[in-house]
């Protein structure tokens, strides 16, 4: 699957719901259910106003032309070794100069913010969600622990494919003595929003989806999880020293 394709099933999820990016869910969705890419889909996905910047920081600190590049795509959503290309200033420039966060924050959140990066924190998509706190789409509300679970890419195991219905096993967000915690395993049902006769339509169990607003991406590899899992895992605990 190449970039685009792939980028545009985990923009799909918030923007089908007015999240993120530009009403045009419709259209991401005729995209990845025909398997088309082509420079229409690189323009809708270039209006994703804080996804797309943070795309152009990973390739840019890498040496990598295109934003869309599928190892660019994959370090954002769900992680590689392109996310230790950038340093700590590069990170931080982009905060507050490309994304404005110490103006769209105010300058007592952003200090929680510059605390995250002399911390570790990674230009990543959880990272995003857990340590910005304030959703940074189409909507400037605080997250609560809901939708933090939601926002974050998460994955699970598929237990059963029936129809449009998956059950999956996966381990939600709790708050525990006020720190977020990965809970244990449950299971939960989720529903195949888009189409795919390789994969999504084809899902078997035991394989592994990652998840974004509901909606079952991709399937990914066992490593892919256990990378996803160590930046959850990292990204949290930067977010609870600030809680």
């Amino acid at each position: 699957m190449d970039g685009l394709l792939k980028c545009s099933r985990y923009a799909f999820g918030p923007n089908r719901l007015h999240y993120c990016g530009p009403d045009a869910s419709a259209e991401v969705k005729a995209y990845i259910d025909n398997g088309v890419q082509d420079f229409g889909l690189a323009k809708l996905l270039t209006g994703f106003r804080t996804m797309y910047p943070y795309l152009q920081l990973i390739a840019g600190a890498n040496g990598i032309a295109d934003p869309f590049d599928v190892r660019v795509v994959e370090a954002y959503w769900l992680g590689n070794d392109l996310l230790t290309g950038i340093t700590k200033q590069q990170l931080y420039i982009h905060l507050l100069d490309t994304l404005q966060l110490k103006k769209r924050l105010g300058v007592k959140h952003f200090e929680y913010v510059k605390t995250a990066i002399g911390n570790g924190a990674m230009p990543h998509h959880n990272f995003h969600v857990f340590d910005i706190w304030k959703r940074n789409g189409n909507s400037e509300r605080e997250h609560t622990l809901d939708s933090l679970d939601s926002c974050r890419i998460s994955w699970g195991k598929v237990i059963k494919a029936e129809g449009p219905a998956l059950e999956i096993q996966n381990n939600p967000l709790t708050i525990s003595h006020g720190q977020i915690k990965i809970d244990e395993t449950q299971t939960k049902k989720i529903f195949r929003h888009l189409e795919s006769s390789y994969d999504i339509e084809q899902l078997k169990p035991g394989q592994i989806v990652s998840i974004h607003w509901g909606v079952p991406c991709e399937i990914i590899t066992k490593n892919q999880a256990k990378v996803l899992d160590k930046l959850t895992l990292k990204h949290l605990a930067i977010a609870n020293q600030s809680l």
